[in-house]
């Protein structure tokens, strides 16, 4: 028996209404518009496991998040968390998936309340979701995680102010496991600190996942960091899904022509010599996307095909790919891109 992921999401779609209020569009004339985050996204995640999303600001990495942990609701599709399904889920049993499901954020100081000291931050879980009912062990709890992310105990009476841009974000982490979670959004986590410092985050990322048996959906817009962290990547452009690989697979024989774009923009820090194409194009506005695959206008294998009709999703090798040029074979796999170490 097949054993289900602990995370799906099938044909996620988001969609914000941005037209001007009513009475401007009567006297204008002008029809409702609507943005589109998230167009028909299906992606899985294996307990234990670490699924990256990456692509380029706007393509609808942060808006997944949010709707995975419920701080935006979806227009259409399933969310389902350990075989439950997110939106039909209500009172205890939802408080207790709330609970398996913790995020954290991009900027450490803004996810981080500067009035409170930082024990309390990190209790603040361990409080709403009654882990703990003697104030001794939420202190000894607050303790011990803090030591886990390596700061001190005694850092519980500091405010967040006090500390640097990389201990915040331990901070951080720290209050998304005073919950006892089973599943993470991290959202662009290290995207705010220094190179020096990002490394070390990972690292202890890594060392927490194994220790706590815990499950990452990891956001980035940097390659080089998701390949130190990923089991599986999927890269996301203009809010659709177009490539879902194994990391090993991504790096080596990228399939989807946006895929090999973003490969081609990280830095050849091993001085393989290999041929490389300049990055061209801006991503189109979600409010008016192209017709047909979204990214043809950037696309050098484009054809009236893909002008016309957006593609399927196919099984190409161990990946999940959306393009026409792939299906029809006219992308030839020209070896390595890029190494991974």
């Amino acid at each position: 028996m097949t054993k289900q992921p602990l995370l799906q999401v099938n044909d996620l779609s988001c969609h914000f209404d941005v037209s001007k209020p009513w009475l401007n569009r009567v006297l204008e004339g002008e029809p409702q518009r609507f943005l589109t985050a998230v167009d028909q996204v299906s992606f899985s995640i294996n307990s234990g496991e670490t699924f990256a999303l990456v692509g380029e600001s706007g393509s609808g990495k942060s808006t997944i998040a949010k709707l995975i942990v419920d701080l935006i609701h979806p227009s259409s599709g399933e969310i389902r968390f350990d075989g439950k399904t997110l939106h039909e889920t209500h009172g205890e049993d939802f408080k207790t998936l709330r609970r398996r499901i913790q995020m954290i954020f991009q900027d450490p100081f803004a996810s981080l309340n500067p009035r409170w000291r930082v024990g309390d931050i990190i209790a603040e879980p361990i409080h709403a979701f009654g882990l703990a009912k003697k104030p001794s062990q939420v202190t000894h709890t607050v303790e011990e995680l803090l030591e886990k992310v390596g700061l001190a105990g005694r850092d519980r009476f500091k405010y967040p102010h006090e500390f640097s841009g990389g201990q915040r974000q331990r901070i951080a982490i720290a209050r998304a496991l005073s919950a006892q979670p089973d599943f993470l959004v991290c959202d662009e986590p290290t995207s705010a600190l220094d190179v020096s410092v990002q490394a070390q985050i990972l690292n202890l990322m890594r060392d927490l996942q194994d220790e706590f048996g815990l499950t990452y959906l990891f956001i980035s817009h940097d390659l080089s960091v998701v390949k130190h962290m990923a089991d599986r990547i999927g890269v996301l452009y203009l809010g659709s899904m177009v490539e879902n690989s194994p990391s090993d697979q991504l790096f080596t024989q990228p399939a989807h022509p946006y895929t090999r774009m973003l490969l081609d923009a990280i830095p050849d820090h091993e001085m393989s010599g290999r041929q490389r194409k300049q990055v061209t194009g801006e991503i189109p506005s979600p409010i008016n996307p192209p017709s047909g695959c979204t990214f043809h206008p950037r696309c050098e294998f484009a054809d009236a095909m893909c002008k016309q009709k957006r593609p399927g999703i196919i099984a190409h090798e161990a990946s999940l790919v959306s393009c026409w040029a792939v299906e029809q074979g006219r992308i030839l796999q020209n070896g390595p891109v890029c190494s991974k170490r």
